[in-house]
């Protein structure tokens, strides 16, 4: 091999290896950053359950009964506590976690690809929060309600019809592991549904869609947000509908917006 070959050969490596340095820096402080907030999560643990709890508590007040949790393992609160601390560092490290990988990008692409991408990032999170709080205080509560109302015996009203014969009594006893899944689920289910307008904006900058094959798809987009819906809310006809109705909604947001931004090919 001749000495201008081998130069060529360290000259190409070198740019790989300073991209694969700087990828470990990032990759380390994104690591850095969720482990400081997990430990800070961790701390305050019994806070953030009791806050994700709070509609539980409305709706069993609401019933005249004492809002009560259980758990059946001795370790379930404690892994309880690991995973919520390990979800909420995620939700709070997020817009670190996306600058470290903004930055990593950031210089390989041109500056209009950077003006262009950028309102996505910004736009991501503020969606995710906008879905998570539309479930945690329009759904959840709703949904609990309804799981409750299949209580049987249960009341001040009835166990004083009942006093002076025996009867069956049916109470919602929530398990602390259960109710974390069920609340996860239904607000990642909504955060997820929120960034329906981003994900087809950056199909749309691609090339891969546009406004016009959107709307002739209207029809296939309503069916699929109320199977979406289905399939990731409780078996309540009301929380389907609030779910199902903001997908609907941004898909149409998502066809107006690429018309006013993206040109459309019979323009060009």
């Amino acid at each position: 091999m001749t000495d201008e070959a081998t130069e060529n050969i360290d000259e190409s490596s070198a740019p790989l290896l300073d991209h694969l340095i700087e990828l470990r820096s990032r990759l380390i402080w994104c690591v850095a950053y969720v482990i400081i907030a997990f430990g800070v999560c961790f701390y305050f643990a019994d806070q953030i359950y009791n806050f994700l709890a709070q509609p539980f508590v409305d709706v069993a007040l609401a019933n005249g009964k004492e809002p009560t949790m259980i758990f059946t393992g001795l370790q379930d609160k404690f892994f309880v506590n690991i995973r919520l601390s390990f979800y909420v560092a995620l939700c709070v490290t997020f817009p670190m976690l996306a600058m470290q990988i903004w930055k990593f990008v950031a210089p390989g692409l041109y500056q209009n690809e950077r003006k262009a991408f950028l309102p996505f990032l910004l736009a991501t999170p503020i969606l995710f929060i906008l879905g998570a709080a539309m479930a945690y205080y329009i759904v959840i509560p709703r949904a609990w309600g309804f799981f409750m109302s299949f209580e049987v015996g249960v009341g001040a009203e009835v166990a004083d019809a009942l006093a002076d014969q025996a009867s069956l009594q049916i109470q919602s006893l929530p398990a602390v592991r259960e109710y974390l899944s069920l609340t996860i689920l239904l607000m990642f289910a909504f955060a997820l549904s929120f960034q329906l307008p981003v994900l087809l904006l950056l199909l749309a900058r691609a090339g891969f869609l546009t406004a016009d094959g959107l709307a002739e798809k209207r029809k296939y987009s309503i069916l699929g947000a109320f199977v979406f819906a289905m399939f990731m809310t409780p078996p309540d006809p009301l929380s389907q509908v609030l779910l199902a109705l903001p997908i609907i909604a941004l898909y149409e947001i998502s066809i107006l917006i690429i018309r006013l931004t993206i040109k459309q090919p019979e323009d060009v």
